[in-house]
């Protein structure tokens, strides 16, 4: 636990007291975003904060992470150590890839093709080479295993959604980062009580450093994290998601034995998934792409309801704290019956949201309609 304590306060404090310094450098490169357009925030605002959280994630890992050969007492454990240590390979190799991708989209911008041809790189890797996939649902609609071939589709198909849908929430000061903070922390907490304290130092190194960043990315936002930060931030996220829905069910002890892990999963990542799948109905039913971009995620309602970024904010990280707390009463119930109650929580909410703003924007609803 002491050990979980240091890489938290060493990847909190890396991206502290190196982000002041990153922003005079992006401001004298001139790497920043000028306002206009769609964009809500009225001055420039430099956009390579990933940097800082892909760093201080990996170092403070990195630094704390040890193995110790000589407490390893038989095959069993020997196996799960060279387990470890191709997954992390990986890991860090694809969260290269999108770094980069990111990197680029942040200062010259990156074709969206060549940003979806990076996902399914990346997902491929993992999948295939890493065997971090998704295996089966665990009881939910009745099913426990999948197939090979449906649990690499599956899979991939998750990690291209899951990156996406940070990256596409990352349009409120201290939204993406504040999210992601909640998640790792949530994950952090599933490790630790399932006693996988390596995976249990990579959450927590991904919750200091997006703490630590929220510093300067809270409203009014000093530095925003780019895709740099939002696509990295969504594959290790991702990563830790699988790990937490195939654990062993054999090595979990106590309460969390008996709660559904996929629902916990789902809830841990409802708001991204949640508006991510909703801007993708409403751009298709009105015939255009789902990847266009527009005001019509949940954040830019609660902003048009006159809530401003800090409320904003403040209402998403309660209704995620809340819908976790949801999915813990899987613990009493059904699998299936929980995720119903878990979508039916985050619809409800999202439905009462849509009566707030059409009671608040009577005129500007009408309009848009009758423009579309």
């Amino acid at each position: 636990m002491i050990t979980l304590l240091l890489v938290f306060a060493t990847s909190f404090f890396v991206v502290l007291y190196s982000t002041p310094a990153l922003i005079k450098v992006a401001i004298l490169k001139r790497l920043f975003d000028e306002p206009g357009g769609r964009k809500i925030h009225k001055r420039i605002v430099p956009t390579i904060g990933g940097v800082i959280i892909f760093a201080g994630t990996l170092f403070s890992f990195a630094l704390w992470y040890k193995i110790d050969f000589g407490n390893i007492r038989d095959m069993a454990e020997l196996i799960s150590v060279n387990q470890y240590l191709t997954e992390f390979k990986l890991i860090i190799a694809t969260s290269l890839v999108l770094f980069f991708v990111g990197i680029k989209d942040d200062i010259i911008g990156t074709a969206p093709i060549k940003k979806l041809v990076a996902h399914v790189l990346v997902g491929l890797i993992l999948v295939l080479i890493g065997n971090v996939r998704i295996t089966g649902l665990h009881g939910i609609f009745g099913v426990y295993e999948l197939p090979y071939w449906a649990s690499v589709f599956l899979s991939l198909f998750t990690y291209i959604v899951v990156v996406n849908a940070y990256n596409l929430i990352d349009g409120v000061d201290g939204l993406a980062g504040g999210v992601g903070f909640i998640t790792a922390a949530s994950f952090a907490f599933w490790f630790i009580m399932a006693n996988d304290y390596v995976y249990a130092a990579l959450s927590v190194a991904l919750a200091g450093s997006l703490l630590g960043f929220l510093v300067f990315n809270f409203s009014p936002a000093k530095i925003f994290m780019g895709d740099s930060g939002s696509l990295t931030i969504g594959l290790l996220i991702c990563v830790l998601s699988i790990k937490v829905i195939e654990y062993p069910a054999d090595k979990l002890v106590g309460p969390i034995l008996n709660i559904s892990k996929p629902v916990y999963v789902i809830a841990t990542l409802i708001y991204p998934l949640a508006d991510t799948l909703r801007v993708f109905v409403i751009r298709a039913t009105k015939g255009i792409s789902p990847f266009s971009a527009d005001r019509n995620h949940l954040h830019h309602r609660l902003m048009d309801c006159g809530l401003g970024h800090v409320g904003t904010v403040f209402w998403v990280y309660l209704f995620s704290i809340l819908t976790i707390g949801v999915s813990l009463l899987s613990y009493y119930l059904d699998p299936s019956l929980a995720l119903f109650i878990v979508a039916a929580f985050a619809a409800l909410c999202a439905a009462v949201l849509q009566l707030i703003y059409r009671a608040k924007n009577p005129t500007r609803q009408t309009t848009i309609e009758f423009k579309e």
